[in-house]
């Protein structure tokens, strides 16, 4: 019999590879750009792709128009073009059988940052909401709630009707933000550390940050949870 009472998720790099989204609005942008900027789309999207691959964050237009020697003013066309795309994305292969499996013993969540309507268009892409009995995305709260904030957790728990938060487990990939929050509400956490993931290369940045547990497959979380008992 399982002790546990919840399971909560994170979404990006979780349960799809946020790298697909990526070049998905890399996609929306370079069609985009071809009409409007006369970059062959083809072209666009290398470009960008590259420069993720090289390892650019947060500036990725303002190079790439800076390469082609286009303003900067362009950047926010851009922009909201990559938020409001249509994503293409799936989940990772396995995550619709394992998030069954789950499904069938324990409560499940999902509790993710990012701007609202982005998240929304992810989770409605892969078509997994089904399998949550609470989706919580922390924007919903304000800006200033997304993770590390202790807030969107006590809240999923409000939601969930949980009063022992020591019973339930978080499962996350981002060791800057995603289990701080979770450890300080008195939840167990685990790091799904894959090897190709956005944060895999980062390490804690504190022993508060750290997580209970390390994994780097989701398959290893299901027989886990059956050996690893709450206090």
């Amino acid at each position: 019999m399982y002790k546990w009472q919840a399971i909560i998720f994170d979404l990006d790099d979780t349960l799809y590879s946020e790298r697909m989204f990526v070049l998905s609005g890399f996609r929306a942008v370079a069609v985009w750009a071809e009409q409007m900027l006369g970059i062959p789309a083809a072209v666009g999207y290398d470009e960008l792709t590259a420069l993720f691959e090289a390892g650019v964050r947060g500036d990725t237009f303002n190079r790439w128009l800076a390469s082609h020697n286009i303003n900067e003013d362009v950047v926010s066309s851009l922009v909201r073009i990559y938020r409001s795309h249509t994503p293409q994305i799936s989940p990772f292969p396995e995550v619709p059988g394992i998030l069954s499996a789950l499904s069938e013993a324990f409560t499940l969540g999902l509790l993710s940052d990012g701007y609202l309507d982005v998240q929304r268009r992810k989770l409605d892409a892969l078509q997994l909401a089904s399998f949550f009995d609470i989706v919580l995305f922390s924007d919903e709260l304000g800006r200033e709630f997304w993770k590390p904030s202790t807030k969107p957790f006590e809240t999923i728990l409000e939601q969930l009707s949980i009063r022992r938060p020591e019973l339930v487990v978080y499962i996350g990939d981002n060791p800057l933000k995603d289990f701080l929050g979770a450890r300080q509400t008195g939840m167990r956490t685990i790091w799904l550390r894959r090897a190709d993931g956005e944060y895999a290369h980062l390490e804690p940045p504190s022993a508060a940050h750290k997580p209970d547990i390390q994994v780097t497959s989701l398959r290893q979380v299901l027989d886990l949870l059956k050996s690893y008992e709450p206090e």
